[in-house]
């Protein structure tokens, strides 16, 4: 067990490392080229169905006082993420069911919210078609074939609003982990980046406990959050998720999802805000 935590110390020693290295970009290398915004409003947009954001729950489509719990939980990203440098967020949880593609989306539309940040959503999870079937979008290719060249992500992405983008998935992946560990998904990553110049990057990636799809994409993620079910998630399932995510990258934090409590369990209600 010693040599187990020393071996995770030692991997957030090195990602600290390269962390401080990002921080000290200069403001030059910070500047976003002026056909940017071009790009963007490019990609087609989308419209979501309203019956389709109260089936799924998309909280925070709207903000207001049911999107209070994502808004919070973007604050408390950002400041983490503006503090170590951090553009590339991945949601995770230990197994299936525990609402990790629905946070993800409600996280996306609050992050979109703010218009000083561009987002880009990116569905990794290649098992299935979760975050198209939430937003109930329909297409024909995947972020796979995204990954393989047989598609240009110009041509597969959607746009919501002028500063949202979201690269889903309308069909399986049968070779999921290698696509997502293959030497191509970094360098589409990064050609997506050098178009876009996102923000944020979000990306909805496969449970820990279910395959080996996340581990080797995991470690050019530059945290991750993880997503545990309440009442459901076991107190062991969480700790070993999260000492599998800090071999592979920085933990950002662990959400309880799918809480019950009673409104005003903070002691002031939102609107009084």
């Amino acid at each position: 067990m010693d040599r187990l935590q020393q071996a995770i110390q030692k991997a957030r020693v090195e990602r600290a490392s390269r962390t401080l290295e990002t921080v000290r970009l200069t403001e030059e290398q910070r500047i976003v080229p002026e056909d940017t915004e071009n790009i963007w409003t490019a990609l087609p947009e989308i419209e979501l169905d309203s019956k389709v954001v109260m089936r799924n729950r998309l909280l925070s489509y709207q903000g207001g006082h049911e999107a209070a719990p994502y808004d919070m939980l973007r604050t408390k990203m950002l400041q983490q993420i503006r503090t170590n440098g951090w553009r590339r967020v991945a949601l995770t949880s230990p197994y299936s069911g525990c609402g990790k593609s629905t946070t993800t989306a409600n996280l996306a539309f609050s992050l979109g919210r703010q218009d000083d940040l561009r987002v880009i959503v990116i569905d990794f999870d290649l098992r299935r078609m979760g975050l198209a079937e939430i937003l109930g979008q329909s297409g024909t290719h995947s972020m796979a074939d995204v990954i393989q060249g047989k598609v240009p992500f110009n041509d597969h992405a959607i746009r919501y609003g002028e500063n949202l983008i979201f690269g889903l998935n309308y069909s399986l992946t049968y070779n999921p982990s290698e696509v997502l560990q293959s030497r191509r998904a970094i360098e589409t990553l990064e050609q997506i980046e050098a178009v876009y110049h996102p923000d944020i990057v979000l990306f909805d990636t496969p449970p820990l406990m279910a395959s080996d799809d996340t581990h080797g994409l995991l470690k050019n993620m530059d945290c991750a959050l993880l997503l545990a079910e309440a009442e459901k998630t076991s107190m062991n399932h969480i700790d070993l998720a999260e000492r599998q995510l800090a071999e592979l990258t920085n933990v950002m934090g662990i959400v309880l999802n799918k809480c019950r409590y009673a409104s005003g369990a903070f002691g002031y209600e939102y609107d009084a805000y």
